[in-house]
């Protein structure tokens, strides 16, 4: 069983889908430790409700992200984790963790990659440019954490239609509910099998 470390900073949906799927048992791993880069975001409470440790890391109380980072690895370490989830972190990796836990990082995007992807490209700004281009499809990626943004291997990735009537926001809440809650599941599922 791989010990696995969620980090997020917001609502805490996706880590929440996470929660959920390994209650059900659709994947061979325990949440641990969960990591928020916000003190005031209520994944936070989920962490609590589940019974998970959470621990705070804000760029905020840190030198730099680098300091963040370092502070970030001896967490997981200290909870010998294996596999690293990103699920709705808006922090920006450094090397300090990229190298220590190299193939090990993996993050949801809320687009097919490698289209809208990168700087700015997280939150309603993918579903604003999705629409604005008048793509007819749209979903979600997983895909492994490198040196750039949004820029690592994919892992899995599914799509839907963009329908004629959609705003940024029921665009968003259509990949969230349909695709991109399950697609992390199955994702940790695959990497998690023995």
């Amino acid at each position: 069983m791989k010990n696995i470390a969620v980090m997020f900073s917001g609502g805490g949906t996706d880590f929440q889908s996470l929660i959920d799927g390994e209650k059900a048992g659709k994947f061979d791993g325990k949440i641990v430790v969960s990591i928020c880069s916000n003190h005031k975001a209520y994944g936070i409470t989920r962490a609590e409700n589940a019974g998970i440790d959470c621990r705070i890391c804000s760029l905020n109380d840190y030198d730099d992200a680098v300091a963040r980072d370092m502070a970030v690895c001896d967490i997981l370490d200290s909870y010998n984790v294996d596999l690293v989830v990103l699920a709705g972190y808006l922090g920006i990796v450094t090397s300090a963790l990229l190298d220590k836990y190299a193939g090990r990082i993996i993050n949801i995007h809320p687009a097919l990659l490698p289209k809208y992807g990168g700087k700015g490209m997280y939150g309603l700004n993918v579903h604003k440019a999705v629409i604005a281009a008048g793509e007819k499809k749209s979903g979600a990626t997983v895909h492994y954490v490198d040196g750039g943004t949004d820029t690592g291997e994919i892992i899995m990735q599914r799509s839907l239609d963009v329908l004629p009537d959609d705003t940024p926001e029921s665009l968003q809440q259509r990949i969230l509910n349909e695709i991109e809650h399950k697609l992390l599941v199955e994702a940790v599922a695959l990497l998690t099998k023995a």
